[in-house]
C-alpha cells in the first residue's frame, strides 16, 4: 500500500463554469486544495497569490489563451517548476506538441473523468516529490 498523497494546491483555469466546478469537485474529493480562475489573466494573479503546486489550464479561452498563460507562468523563475497540464476538447497531435512547446507537462482531453484528473495529479505529485 502506498502512502497517501500529500495535499496539493491546484489551480484550475477554464472559461467554462461547468468544467471548473467538475474539476473542483473531483479534486476536493481527492483531498486537494482547489482554486479556480476564469481565464489566463485571472490565473496569473492567482498563481502569484496562491502559489499552486499544479495548474490545469484550458487552451481555448478569451483574452489570454492557455498556451500564452502557460508560457508566462513558465517564464517566471519563481513558477518555472510548477507543472501545467493543458485541458482541451481537441485531442490533436498539433495541440499536444504546441502545449509541450509552451512548457506544459501533460495534456488532458475534455470531458475528463474524476479518475483521469486524479491520475494526472498523482503522476505529477510523484515528480514533485522526486524533483
Amino acid at each position: 500500500m502506498t502512502s497517501p498523497d500529500p495535499v496539493l494546491r491546484v489551480l484550475v483555469v477554464d472559461d467554462s463554469n461547468t468544467i471548473r466546478r467538475s474539476a473542483e469537485m473531483f479534486l476536493k474529493q481527492g483531498g486537494h486544495e482547489v482554486l479556480l480562475a476564469e481565464d489566463g489573466y485571472d490565473a496569473l494573479g492567482k498563481v502569484v497569490d496562491f502559489e499552486p503546486h499544479l495548474v490545469f489550464c484550458d487552451i481555448l479561452m478569451p483574452r489570454l489563451d492557455g498556451y500564452q498563460t502557460c508560457t508566462i507562468i513558465k517564464r517566471n523563475p519563481h513558477f518555472a517548476n510548477v507543472p501545467v497540464v493543458m485541458l482541451s476538447s481537441k485531442d490533436g497531435v498539433f495541440d499536444k506538441a504546441r502545449g509541450r512547446m509552451a512548457g506544459a507537462q501533460d495534456y488532458l482531453t475534455k470531458p475528463f473523468t474524476k479518475e483521469q484528473l486524479l491520475q494526472a495529479v498523482a503522476q505529477l505529485a510523484s515528480t514533485l516529490r522526486g524533483g
